[in-house]
């Protein structure tokens, strides 16, 4: 049933949650609304398949490699933020020294015990302050790595229907904000209609994605799917 002036708002509505609805974005009570009404509206059912054409196009793009030497230019990342910390730190000390210990201390220091008490209550106070913080990046140590894994779904998972049952084990590559942008069937089935199940289930799921130094990366997931074959 085409959609009707009396329910423009509607639609509009509908097509505005589209791009929530692929990312698995909406709950559970605006998933089913979305999903009734595009069976009702052939307009907005239309454009719902043209916009997951197109996110499906974008999936089949290539990964991009990280960086051979990503993990040695993080480390110097790293080590020039503690020098620069440690230098300002000092810097700031020296002008505090300058500008207010030093003239007090010319002041006062008239006679040998209170020359002495001086000196022993700045040396005090620089044992005190002298020790730079620690600098965590990150708060995890150099070299972590993490892999992406499997957080939910935006639809319920159901067994991939083929012409026989078999297991289907498929490589996903998933991008650094938990979304799979290309796939690999490893092993099972590989027709055209396996793909298409898998596919549309694979786009409709969310992962943690993978993290370097605790930064979001592109990685790689090993899913299992259940093929089962249904009899006429």
């Amino acid at each position: 049933m085409n959609a009707t002036s009396d329910g423009k708002d509607v639609c509009n509505d509908i097509r505005s949650s589209f791009s929530s609805y692929l990312d698995g974005a909406v709950d559970g009570v605006q998933m089913r609304s979305i999903a009734e009404h595009l069976e009702q509206c052939s307009e907005c059912r239309k454009e719902f398949e043209s916009l997951r054409a197109m996110q499906s196009a974008l999936a089949t793009l290539g990964p991009a490699r990280a960086p051979v030497n990503l993990g040695t230019r993080l480390r110097v990342a790293v080590s020039h933020e503690i020098a620069a910390r440690n230098r300002n730190w000092r810097d700031t000390l020296s002008v505090k020294w300058e500008n207010t210990i030093l003239p007090w201390a010319v002041q006062i220091s008239a006679g040998f015990a209170c020359s002495v008490a001086l000196v022993g209550t700045i040396m005090v106070g620089l044992g005190v302050f002298a020790a730079p913080p620690t600098v965590m990046a990150n708060d995890e140590p150099l070299g972590a790595m993490t892999s992406p894994h499997y957080l939910y779904s935006a639809v319920m998972p159901r067994p991939i229907v083929t012409h026989r049952d078999s297991a289907i084990i498929v490589e996903a590559l998933v991008n650094d904000q938990g979304r799979v942008y290309d796939y690999n069937i490893v092993s099972g089935p590989t027709d055209d209609a396996v793909r298409s199940q898998v596919l549309d289930q694979l786009l409709l799921s969310v992962f943690e994605p993978a993290r370097v130094f605790g930064s979001p990366v592109r990685g790689r997931v090993v899913m299992t799917f259940s093929g089962i074959s249904v009899q006429a």
